[in-house]
């Protein structure tokens, strides 16, 4: 098996950052979460405040996330007295009196509910329209960052994860390998024993002609060599294993996995043993749970 290495490259597209903003009446909150895709899916959801800024924030998202769906979320809390809401009180009398007007033509002399339907009338409130300070959008753009800086830490983290689990993966097949090639041998020997054995049983051993014999044994062994196949295998492999060290690699390594299904898949269908196919299907199940994690690789 083979040891475990640092592989500084590859960052998963799963990912999760936050970072809190604390101003003097507002508390914004900033999260950046992102699942695998196979291109940059941006979905910002901030407040109207924060719409004019929203070119800038996708100008950094683009620059760090590179690939997944990624969710941008601005929360805003209002913490102080800073009069947001208005309550429009010409409109509100104006209701109070028609109310009050009808409840005496109505006979109706309770009028305590007056408040409370009267604010719930149409124009009563609205909310006065704040602008953005530029001031406070620099402590916010601040912690903008800091929030993809988090999410991005979380890829890395991620990352790790997932290049332990490939090269631990990789390792067994490699160790597959180096079951079949001890048994490949034993398989060229069984295979020309049989072949002479068959042969010497149907027309005698008198009757063969030796070197035409030994024309077709090694026309016959020849294809059912798997030499080529396991020197690729191996090749992949390694190969896989120095990608992983890139910077978003999760594609490049996509192919290099479909190359080593080949090779597994060809030295399945050459090798013609009971024994050999054992390994060949551990190989495979080994790399369908790579082929599932490399979905999640940038």
């Amino acid at each position: 098996m083979l040891a475990f290495r640092t592989f500084g490259g590859m960052k998963s597209m799963t990912g999760f950052g936050k970072s809190v903003c604390e101003l003097p009446q507002k508390k914004i909150t900033i999260e950046v979460r992102s699942l695998n895709s196979r291109q940059l899916d941006l979905n910002l959801r901030t407040p109207s405040l924060f719409r004019e800024k929203e070119a800038e924030i996708r100008t950094e998202l683009s620059r760090s996330a590179e690939r997944g769906k990624i969710d941008f979320s601005i929360y805003l809390e209002f913490t102080g007295e800073n009069g947001l809401v208005a309550i429009n009180r010409p409109l509100a009398l104006s209701y109070y009196n028609e109310l009050k007007k009808l409840a005496g033509e109505l006979g109706e002399t309770n009028t305590s509910d007056f408040l409370s339907t009267i604010i719930r009338m149409p124009e009563v409130t609205r909310q006065e329209r704040q602008e953005l300070d530029e001031a406070e959008w620099k402590q916010i753009h601040a912690h903008i960052l800091k929030a993809i800086a988090a999410f991005n830490a979380f890829r890395d983290d991620e990352g790790k994860v997932l290049a332990k689990e490939f090269e631990q993966r990789i390792g067994m097949i490699l160790a597959k390998l180096a079951e079949i090639a001890t048994l490949d041998p034993q398989r060229a020997t069984a295979a020309r024993e049989r072949l002479v054995k068959n042969l010497t049983e149907a027309v005698g051993g008198e009757n063969v002609d030796r070197n035409r014999f030994e024309q077709e044994i090694i026309y016959y062994l020849e294809k059912l060599d798997i030499t080529e196949e396991k020197l690729r295998l191996q090749t992949h492999c390694e190969y896989f294993l120095q990608t992983m060290n890139e910077s978003s690699s999760g594609r490049k390594l996509g192919f290099i996995a479909q190359e080593i299904g080949r090779e597994i898949n060809t030295i399945g269908s050459k090798a013609n043993d009971a024994g050999i196919q054992k390994f060949v299907v551990q190989m495979k199940d080994e790399l369908e749970k790579i082929k599932e994690q490399l979905l999640n690789v940038l």
